[in-house]
């Protein structure tokens, strides 16, 4: 608001005040509407249907130009803001926070004197202080290591020389650090080679991507072994998880694409307070036939939980010491879409039933099998008898071929492996666990478009089974590799091989 006492007496700067404001009120209507835009449109990306939302890695791209744009409107309202005016109070915004292990740079800005105006000495009486994060950008370096040799003035008895440092690549460029950078921005952040190659081209570091991918090549090569002890770990257990996902892969003689599969298979104990370590491993198949996942599990004995796959039957046949749970997401799912498309009260009641369930699971995870069995059988098991009456009810009166009536006939399908949890207090829920798991597959997928061959499929599956390994656990992906490599160069024996595992990596100080 204008104060009387600053206006001007000319009247000509009057005006232009006047004008000027004006203008300003004008800027100020056309960001308020453009902020209202952008928020209908968040709130579309947020809330719409699932047809208009889109993919989940399409959602988060889209947030980002949304916030950047909205943060860009705020910055030019700060420029018509006087510097004198503006508000220098925290704004309300979630900006994280800096990790105390981060080296601190000190910047200690003095006044131009220490004198004050009356002439006596100024001291301290407190201090401001504020920490903005700061990056130096990823630098290349060589090593060069030197080995003197050594020889005696007074005899001929030879030379003596250090030997040299295993290599994993022997005559190679790469440390075992740089072959990790590579393996983590392929397969944990999703970078193809030949765009890491023009990332390192701007410093002057000029690669070829058939270079990188002869590290990548050997590097999954040698961590194979860690791979199969993965694998031989999770099977040890008596509750893991799986699912399937495509995996596009050339087909040089047919010059197109073949689908081929990767199976996940997940271990995560922690909502029932198990001790074995969480882990994900991923096996490329050629195909998505139920023999793959037999191949796969030979010698696991206890409880898989899965979707409604019909290859995963074959373990309901005499011989298999195998029992299959299954996924009431996906029961929920099918109701949750019918009930998207208008008005459907039966899927609706469905899905809060469903969600009464789930609502139990929230109050008892973390506890032991014991108590959350205890708690199941008496709150949850009402609910599932009540919803097999309900079951029973409509679907005796619901089209069977309807979207309904195939909903409820799933259900049904399903019905005994569904209910498994309500004896068994470490089965979960659903499988959303392994579905977790193959999300980044899934985005790794959408930058690379296809794996090269079957080979290839098979490293992707090797490195991106211990990289999600090292995140379920905590670990550091870049700093379990460079160092599992290095141990591997340098003759790990395979009798130890437990101790590479990323669930006992302690980092190196």
């Amino acid at each position: 608001m204008l104060n009387a006492a600053d206006l001007p007496d000319d009247i000509a700067a009057l005006k232009a005040m006047l004008v000027a404001a004006e203008a300003r009120d004008q800027r100020k209507d056309v960001r308020i509407e453009r902020l209202e835009k952008l928020v209908a449109a968040f709130r579309q990306a947020v809330f719409g249907h699932k047809s208009e939302k889109r993919d989940p890695e399409q959602f988060e791209l889209a947030l980002e130009d949304l916030e950047a744009a909205i943060a860009s409107v705020h910055a030019e309202e700060d420029a018509d803001v006087p510097a004198r005016k503006r508000n220098t109070g925290p704004r309300v915004a979630n900006r994280g926070s800096l990790p105390k292990h981060l080296p601190r740079i000190e910047d200690v800005i003095e006044p131009e004197s220490l004198v004050c105006a009356c002439g006596g000495c100024l001291h301290c009486i407190g201090e401001d202080a504020s920490e903005r994060l700061d990056v130096i950008p990823a630098q290349f370096r060589v090593i060069v290591t030197r080995r003197p040799k050594y020889a005696c003035r007074a005899c001929t008895d030879g030379v003596v020389q250090a030997s040299a440092p295993a290599r994993l690549i022997p005559g190679g460029l790469p440390t075992e650090a740089t072959i990790a950078h590579v393996l983590v921005s392929k397969y944990a952040d999703h970078l193809p080679l030949y765009r890491q190659a023009q990332i390192m081209s701007r410093q002057g570091v000029d690669l070829d991507r058939s270079t990188l991918a002869d590290w990548v090549g050997r590097a999954a090569f040698e961590l194979r072994p860690v791979f199969n002890a993965l694998i031989a770990d999770l099977k040890r257990s008596t509750k893991l998880f799986m699912d399937e996902t495509r995996a596009p892969v050339l087909d040089p003689g047919r010059r197109k694409t073949k689908i081929g599969y990767f199976w996940a298979l997940a271990r995560d104990d922690r909502p029932w307070g198990g001790g074995a370590p969480p882990g994900v491993a991923f096996t490329y198949a050629p195909g998505r036939g139920g023999q793959h996942a037999e191949q796969i599990l030979h010698g696991f004995k206890g409880v898989l939980q899965v979707d409604g796959y019909a290859g995963y039957n074959r373990f309901l046949k005499p011989g298999h010491d195998i029992s299959l749970a299954y996924c009431w997401a996906h029961a929920r799912r099918k109701l949750v879409e019918i009930a998207r498309t208008g008005p459907a009260p039966i899927a609706e009641e469905g899905v809060s039933r469903i969600g009464e369930l789930y609502r139990i699971e929230a109050d008892i995870r973390s506890f032991d099998p014991a108590y959350r069995l205890t708690a199941r059988q008496e709150r949850s098991a009402p609910i599932i008898g009540d919803f097999e009456e309900w079951l029973t009810q409509h679907r005796a009166r619901v089209a069977r071929k309807s979207p309904l009536g195939e909903a409820l006939a799933y259900i049904a399908k399903y019905w005994d492996g569904l209910c498994l949890f309500l004896i068994d207090g470490q089965i979960e829920l659903d499988n959303n666990t392994v579905e977790r798991a193959i999300r980044p597959i899934a985005l790794n997928r959408k930058n690379a478009l296809f794996a090269g061959h079957d080979a290839g499929a098979e490293n992707w599956a090797v490195i991106a089974s211990l990289i999600e390994t090292c995140k379920r656990n905590a670990v550091d992906p870049h700093a379990w590799l460079a160092t599992t490599l290095t141990d591997i160069a340098g003759g790990h024996m395979q009798s130890s091989i437990a101790d590479l595992m990323p669930w006992n990596y302690v980092a190196k100080v």
